[in-house]
């Protein structure tokens, strides 16, 4: 393997050369756990979720860290509009999450800490950072420093006068551009004890502490969506740097889900719940839109292009399993040199998936024509291909399904059966048009017949549309 990545701090790809040969540390900023997670939110689990599977399939050990942000503004105002503790509302939303998470397919996480487990931690960076001249404290809140950091705005591109924090102003910040490490106690908010007196931490203190906590002072990856480049990682970078630590290696950044062209969020109204999503398509199909895009590419949102990127992998997951049922097994195979250099150019999914409609097609072609040795040796490269993007048709974790989905497969196949029925009566009774029509209307209902040796077999989604949409 030679992974090239996209740095944004350099903003340029680099070769990646892990720390510790055989090794790789990745940090992935989580959920801030306020409310239902959305489809934008989880586009950054499926994107470096790709990046994880593709490490492990070269034999490199993934230490994978994700945090979830368990106290902030948000949770707690949200927490009090309802009437309801600020703990169990995190706590409830952070299982929303983790199913979320489970139900498209992403790995779990070596380990998921959260901001209110590692206080002490927080409190011992804050030290570091007022002794060595960074930080000051101020009537209970500190702040960091960002003139006494000389390449603060390295990451972002942000010059120094054009910073703002985002933060409401304070009477005890030196300069407007200074961020906060730590929040004096107000009332009726948690609160933990520090040498400032009590309060809760800032946002951007709580991933470099948990990072260092569980990786190091030195790391490989640190990941997250774009939005998070300033103020969230600029912060993080400036703090864990002055502290003495040489941080992430490497900065990967992930595109927004858009509607309109604007990026999706609570705050323009226009979400799309992970849980509503799942009621149109299955989760194996939401992941494959979501990962289908390039992850530094913007994803604009439409009900068509989740359809048809629904369509597209039905048609995949069709050759897989008809391939199966002649053949009895498909073992999983190698994927293609193609895919394998378009993975390693900066996770270039989309180059990767014409790779996989190439071979999804010669497979297509080989049981056709009665070859299942040469069919089985293509399905088993398309398997091999759909691991590395989390959506093999053949992995447990697709298996089975609801008792609904059951039982709508079931009635479908009656149905399609009928259909075949009634158009190989046409072509015995030398109804061509009758049989075309057939054929004609089942195609319009995204089911694709195949006329084989043993008879036709259908499948949903038909090939030739399906690997044209996916291109």
């Amino acid at each position: 393997m030679t992974l090239h990545l996209y740095d944004t701090e350099t903003r340029a790809l680099r070769e990646f050369i892990p720390l510790v040969p055989g090794h790789a540390s990745v940090y992935l900023c989580g959920a801030t756990v306020q409310g239902e997670p959305h489809i934008g939110h989880v586009r950054s689990g499926v994107a470096f979720d790709v990046l994880r599977r593709w490490l492990l399939a070269h034999e490199v050990d993934v230490a994978f860290v994700r945090n979830v942000t368990d106290i902030d503004d948000k949770i707690l105002n949200k927490a009090r509009e309802a009437g309801r503790p600020w703990w169990e509302w995190a706590a409830t939303f952070e299982r929303s999450f983790a199913w979320a998470y489970d139900q498209l397919g992403v790995l779990p996480p070596s380990v998921e800490p959260r901001a209110t487990g590692h206080i002490t931690q927080m409190v011992e960076l804050i030290d570091r950072l007022i002794a060595s001249g960074h930080a000051y404290a101020s009537a209970g809140d500190v702040y960091f420093d960002v003139m006494s950091f000389p390449s603060y705005g390295a990451l972002s591109g942000h010059k120094l006068d054009d910073v703002h924090q985002g933060e409401s102003a304070a009477e005890g910040k030196r300069d407007p551009r200074d961020f906060t490490l730590w929040k004096a106690a107000k009332p009726g908010e948690p609160s933990w004890p520090t040498p400032w007196g009590r309060g809760r931490p800032g946002w951007h203190l709580e991933c470099s502490a948990m990072a260092e906590t569980y990786l190091g002072p030195d790391f490989d990856i640190h990941c997250g969506g774009l939005d998070l480049v300033f103020p969230h990682h600029e912060n993080e970078r400036a703090q864990s740097q002055a502290a003495g630590d040489g941080f992430s290696r490497y900065w990967l950044h992930n595109g927004w889900v858009t509607m309109g062209g604007e990026k999706m969020s609570k705050s323009l109204g226009n979400v799309l719940s992970v849980p509503n999503v799942l009621q149109h398509v299955r989760p194996q199909e939401l992941r494959y839109y979501l990962g289908g895009a390039h992850y530094r590419s913007m994803l604009e949102y439409s009900d068509n292009a989740l359809q048809t990127a629904a369509v597209t992998y039905r048609g995949i997951e069709g050759f897989v399993k008809r391939t199966v049922e002649r053949a009895g097994e498909v073992p999983l195979g190698t994927w293609t040199d193609g895919f394998a250099a378009a993975l390693d150019d900066d996770l270039g999914v989309p180059k990767a998936l014409a790779e996989l409609h190439a071979t999804v097609r010669a497979g297509n072609s080989a049981l056709e024509g009665g070859d299942l040795e040469s069919a089985v040796e293509h399905a088993g490269q398309v398997r091999a291909m759909l691991s590395i993007l989390g959506v093999d048709p053949l992995d447990p974790h697709w298996a089975g399904g609801s008792g609904d989905t059951d039982a709508l497969e079931g009635a479908l196949g009656v149905l399609v059966d009928a259909e075949l029925q009634r158009r190989a009566q046409a072509k015995v009774d030398k109804d061509w048009p009758a049989a075309d029509a057939i054929r004609d209307r089942l195609a319009k209902a995204g089911i694709d017949v195949t006329d084989t040796p043993n008879g036709p077999e259908w499948s949903v989604g038909a090939t030739r549309s399906n690997d044209e949409a996916g291109q």
